[in-house]
C-alpha cells in the first residue's frame, strides 16, 4: 500500500518521480514547451559564397573550352582570310563573359567592378582594317581569355572543397568560403576590372567630347537665333523700306527721302548688330592682335573698372586663345549683372605648359558653380580641353576665379 502524495508536491504540479501532472499536460502546447523558430545555421552571405563556389566548376569549364577552341582554331585559320577575323570576333565574345562574370561577382560577392569602356568600332569609327585591328589588340577581352584559362583547375577545386565540406567540415564551412573568395574576388579585380588609368582617359574623353559636341551645336543655335531675330529681320525691313520708297520717289519726294533716311539708320543697326555676333563667334581683334588687346576690348565694354595684365611672351594656339578669351568676356559680362562691384582685374600669365587666368572683383560674393548654368558651362568648357576652373567666392565677396588652359603653340 502505498502513501498517499503530500499536498504540497500535487499542488506543484509534479509527482516525486518527477512527472507531468495530467492537468498541465492539456496546457503545455500553450505553455513554455513552444520550440523556438527554425533558423538557417549560416548567413545569407556565407550562403551566396557557397553558391559562387558550386557554380565555379561548370562557369570554368565553359569558359576553358571557349578559349582552348578560340586560340587552336584562329590560330589553325590564320593562314586563311577568316583566321583573324574570327580571333576579334572571339575576343569580342570574351568581352561578353567577362560582363558575365562582373555581373556574377557582384551578386553573389558583392565585388563592384565598374564596367570596361566598349571599343569604338561598336559605333561604326574607322575603317575595316582599322576596326580589326583595334579588336584584336583588346586588352579587356586578352585578359578575359586569361580570367578564363586559368580557371579551369580552381574551380574543380573549390567545387569539390565546397561539396565536401557541406557534408563532413559544415562548422568550418563559412571560414573556408570567405577565404576561398576571397580569392575570386582578387582575381575578378586582377583581370576582369578596366585598366585604371587608361579607361579613366578614355571615359574623361568621351565626356569631354560630347561636351563639345554640345557646345558647338548650342552655339551654332545662338547665331541662327541672333541672326533671324536679328540682323535678318532689319534687313527684310530695310527691303520694304525701300520698295516703298522707290514706289513714292515721283508722286512724294519728301517722302520718299525720309523713307530712305529711315533705311538708312537700318542699314547701320544691322551693321553694329552682324559686328556684334561676328565679335561674339571670333572678335576680329583676338585674330589681329592677341589676347592681350582682346581682353583690353572687352575689359572696356564692363561697367566695372577693369585692370588687365597680360604676361605672354608669344601666343598660344588659336583654340586656346579664343577660350582664353571667352571665358574672360563670360566673367567679366557676370560681374557687370551679378556682382556689385566696384573694381576688378583680370590677369593673364604662362607657367610652364599651363596658361593661367585669373579674375577678381571685390563685389558681394556667394558665386557658385552650380549657381547658374553660364558658370557650369565655362567649366565644362574648359574641362573639355584639359583645363581646370575654381570658383572661390565667400559671402560678402571678394570672388577670386581662377581658370587653367594647357598651353599649346601656336603653328602659323
Amino acid at each position: 500500500m502505498t502513501a498517499p502524495i503530500p499536498a504540497a508536491d500535487r499542488a506543484d504540479g509534479h509527482d516525486r518521480f518527477g512527472g507531468l501532472d495530467r492537468a498541465e499536460g492539456h496546457h503545455g502546447a500553450g505553455g513554455s514547451d513552444r520550440l523556438p523558430p527554425a533558423r538557417f545555421a549560416y548567413p545569407a552571405q556565407t550562403w551566396k559564397e557557397i553558391a559562387h563556389l558550386l557554380l565555379n566548376l561548370p562557369v570554368a569549364v565553359f569558359g576553358f573550352v571557349y578559349v582552348v577552341t578560340v586560340l587552336f582554331t584562329s590560330a589553325a585559320l590564320t593562314i586563311t582570310v577568316i583566321g583573324l577575323p574570327m580571333l576579334a570576333a572571339c575576343l569580342l565574345g570574351a568581352r561578353q563573359l567577362g560582363k558575365l562574370e562582373r555581373t556574377r561577382a557582384r551578386a553573389l560577392l558583392g565585388v563592384r567592378v565598374d564596367e570596361p569602356s566598349p571599343l569604338p568600332i561598336s559605333k561604326g569609327r574607322g575603317g575595316p582594317v582599322q576596326r580589326l585591328w583595334m579588336a584584336l589588340k583588346d586588352p579587356v577581352g586578352w585578359r578575359t581569355l586569361l580570367y578564363d584559362f586559368i580557371r579551369l583547375p580552381w574551380g574543380i577545386l573549390t567545387f569539390c572543397v565546397a561539396l565536401t565540406s557541406l557534408f563532413v567540415l559544415w562548422p568550418v564551412l563559412p571560414f573556408l568560403a570567405r577565404g576561398l573568395t576571397n580569392v575570386d574576388r582578387a582575381m575578378v579585380r586582377g583581370l576582369l576590372s578596366p585598366s585604371d588609368e587608361l579607361e579613366r582617359r578614355i571615359a574623361e574623353l568621351e565626356s569631354d567630347r560630347g561636351v563639345v559636341v554640345d557646345t558647338a551645336a548650342a552655339d551654332l543655335r545662338r547665331i541662327e537665333r541672333d541672326l533671324h531675330d536679328g540682323a535678318q529681320a532689319r534687313l527684310v525691313n530695310l527691303a520694304m523700306g525701300l520698295g516703298l520708297a522707290k514706289e513714292k520717289l515721283l508722286e512724294d519726294p519728301d517722302a520718299a527721302a525720309a523713307m530712305v533716311e529711315e533705311a538708312h539708320g537700318e542699314v547701320k543697326l544691322a551693321l553694329q548688330e552682324l559686328r556684334d555676333l561676328a565679335r561674339g563667334i571670333h572678335p576680329a581683334v583676338l585674330t589681329d592682335r592677341g589676347l592681350d588687346a582682346a581682353l583690353s576690348s572687352v575689359a572696356s565694354r564692363c561697367t566695372v573698372p577693369v585692370k588687365v595684365t597680360a604676361d605672354l611672351p608669344t601666343r598660344p594656339a588659336p583654340a586656346i586663345e579664343g577660350i582664353a578669351y571667352f571665358t574672360v568676356s563670360e566673367l567679366l559680362q557676370n560681374i557687370s549683372k551679378h556682382s556689385g562691384a566696384r573694381s576688378a582685374s583680370v590677369d593673364v600669365w604662362r607657367a610652364e605648359q599651363r596658361l593661367l587666368i585669373q579674375v577678381q572683383d571685390d563685389g558681394r560674393g556667394g558665386a557658385r558653380l552650380d549657381g547658374g548654368s553660364g558658370i557650369r558651362g565655362l567649366a565644362d568648357r574648359l574641362g573639355a580641353v584639359d583645363g581646370l576652373f575654381v570658383v572661390d567666392s565667400p559671402p560678402g565677396g571678394p570672388t577670386v576665379v581662377t581658370a587653367e588652359l594647357p598651353w599649346r603653340d601656336r603653328t602659323e
